[in-house]
């Protein structure tokens, strides 16, 4: 896996690329934490990039909602490949977040 970041509006963009799972979601939730400590709430996670996501993973995407909401942030999900789509949509995850189909979508609703 792979995470970089970028500023837009008022929003903290992370490009996830390659796969989460058990070996490397620490990393991204450390990274999330960071972005907290530095009370960055409004967070759009790009996955365009992203194809494969375990369980571990949608664990820390939920972590990551909980802290983002507590905080009266916004987090929002863009450009789900359409398998990890479906693992949105199966687990009930697609309706806790925010998801766009694209960055520029997800951008015009900020």
């Amino acid at each position: 896996m792979n995470i970089s970041f970028e500023t837009k509006s008022n929003f903290t963009v992370i490009h996830l690329t390659g796969r989460i799972d058990v070996t490397n979601s620490n990393d991204l939730e450390t990274e999330l934490i960071r972005l907290f400590e530095d009370d960055r709430y409004n967070l759009l996670i790009n996955c365009a990039e992203l194809n494969y996501i375990s369980s571990s993973g949608l664990r820390v995407f939920l972590l990551a909602q909980k802290k983002v909401m507590a905080a009266q942030g916004d987090l929002i999900i863009c450009s789900l490949q359409p398998m990890i789509r479906e693992i949105f949509d199966i687990s009930g995850l697609s309706t806790i977040f925010k998801i766009c189909k694209s960055e520029e979508e997800a951008l015009q609703k900020i």
